[in-house]
């Protein structure tokens, strides 16, 4: 059975290993590309007495926060995400809420309660989200900086494809890397959100029902067959 279209991954390691190698077990031809890479940021934890939640959207928050991640652990912890959830339960702190959906929904659904001061343990470049009139605090303490792309990037993209967008961020460099003639390629974006990041003239472009690696990658897989039916 072809494995059909290559699959190109773009995101940051870890995340980038553990998405190639769950399309690979699936059947997928898929390629290890990352566009960015991810880095610890000096922080301090602020006290954990003056907020009332610690708001989680990304596992690499909790990888690369370091030792002062302990100060924190009194609060309770709603994440975006299994994988994030479970980076948060690994490093001993309290999950109470795991969103499936995007951060903005699992913050309004945050402030429609008594959660009023969020800490928001997160990356130096960040999206903005409505805070619902809650006091929400972002602490930056990592960083994804753009990398070069692997040398097999170029043929890669020059013929058929379907890449992954796990960012907005990574959706606008993916689009301007492979410029404005991409009618070959399919693009796959983790929300609805990142697909307009990615701008017009794909040959197709799907955004996932739900942010997860197993939404993605069933998008992926009609689009990685859709020429042989």
């Amino acid at each position: 059975m072809s494995r059909g279209l290559p699959l190109i991954v773009t995101r940051p390691e870890p995340g980038n290993s553990a998405t190639t190698a769950r399309a690979t077990a699936l059947g997928f031809d898929a390629h290890a590309m990352p566009l960015f890479a991810a880095r610890a940021l000096p922080w301090t934890a602020p006290a954990p007495q003056d907020f009332d939640a610690m708001l989680l959207t990304s596992a690499q928050a909790v990888r690369l926060a370091g030792p002062q991640l302990t100060r924190l652990a009194p609060l309770p912890v709603y994440t975006v995400g299994a994988a994030t959830a479970d980076a948060a339960k690994a490093a001993g702190l309290t999950v109470v809420q795991t969103g499936e959906a995007d951060a903005q929904s699992l913050l309004d659904g945050m402030t429609s309660g008594k959660t009023s001061r969020i800490l928001w343990l997160c990356g130096r470049e960040r999206s903005e989200f409505d805070p619902r009139g809650s006091a929400l605090e972002p602490v930056a303490c990592y960083a994804i900086d753009a990398v070069g792309p692997p040398p097999a990037w170029a043929p890669l993209v020059a013929a058929p494809a379907v890449l992954l967008a796990h960012s907005a961020r990574a959706a606008k460099r993916i689009a301007d890397l492979v410029g404005p003639h991409r009618a070959h390629l399919a693009l796959v974006a983790i929300s609805p959100a990142v697909a307009v990041a990615a701008g017009e003239g794909w040959g197709e472009l799907a955004a996932a029902a739900a942010p997860t690696d197993a939404s993605m990658l069933a998008l992926a897989h009609a689009l990685c067959h859709k020429a042989e039916k």
